[in-house]
């Protein structure tokens, strides 16, 4: 596939079948992501890729801490309170995913257990946490973007499909632990991802895109 291909045709997949993807093909990919730009070449990223035993324990840690409602305490700043069009387009997207779910909008505990379902991973036969040392703030947060995106780009043109998940940031402090990340290190976001279920409903959710006129300005 083009690359504008693989844009035109991903999206966040939310339900994944069990097969795992094969450890050099994974391996090739994240060493493909290493050429992905970063401020002065820096390249904060330190990824952990969690599969198999391990996950599936993971996994069961996080839903457990979940569960307690507990208040999230993130690494850095997610308490972003979107306004206006941002605040429209947030709501679109939950909107798209429960219809495609065929969830009411005031069956709130239907609503709860699907957003539970990110720290199960959806299911995914892996997980990646992308961590980087927090005093690099902002510009290390940019340069995980682009590393993200380069990933996830990759991992499509192999077929492989994945959803960033903000969520696998908020509850930092069990990753620290299980992964033993060093002081001073703290946790962005994560990405589940493997093989799309494409029976799931789910998966049937597409969100839309703004306009060209309404992103981008050309000055000339």
């Amino acid at each position: 596939m083009s690359l504008t291909e693989i844009l035109n045709t991903r999206y966040s997949v939310r339900a994944f079948k069990p097969e795992p993807v094969d450890q050099t093909l994974l391996e090739d990919i994240f060493a493909a992501a290493q050429r992905a730009p970063s401020n002065c070449n820096v390249q904060p990223w330190q990824t952990f890729v969690v599969s198999g035993a391990k996950k599936d324990e993971l996994k069961k840690i996080l839903v457990g801490t979940v569960m307690k409602q507990q208040q999230p305490a993130p690494d850095f700043n997610w308490k972003v309170a979107y306004e206006g069009i941002h605040r429209e387009r947030q709501f679109g997207s939950a909107a798209a995913l429960y219809n495609a779910m065929g969830i009411a909008r005031d069956d709130k505990m239907k609503r709860n257990m699907a957003m539970l379902r990110n720290w199960a991973f959806f299911d995914a036969p892996h997980v990646a946490f992308f961590t980087m040392d927090t005093y690099l703030d902002i510009m290390g947060a940019v340069d995980i973007g682009i590393y993200a995106q380069t990933l996830t780009l990759l991992l499509k043109e192999k077929g492989i499909d994945s959803c960033m998940q903000g969520a696998l940031g908020q509850f930092p402090q069990p990753v620290h632990e299980f992964l033993g990340l060093p002081e001073g290190r703290g946790i962005l976001f994560g990405m589940s991802f493997g093989y799309a279920d494409d029976n799931a409903d789910a998966n049937k959710c597409r969100t839309d895109r703004a306009q060209l006129a309404d992103a981008v300005t050309f000055v000339s």
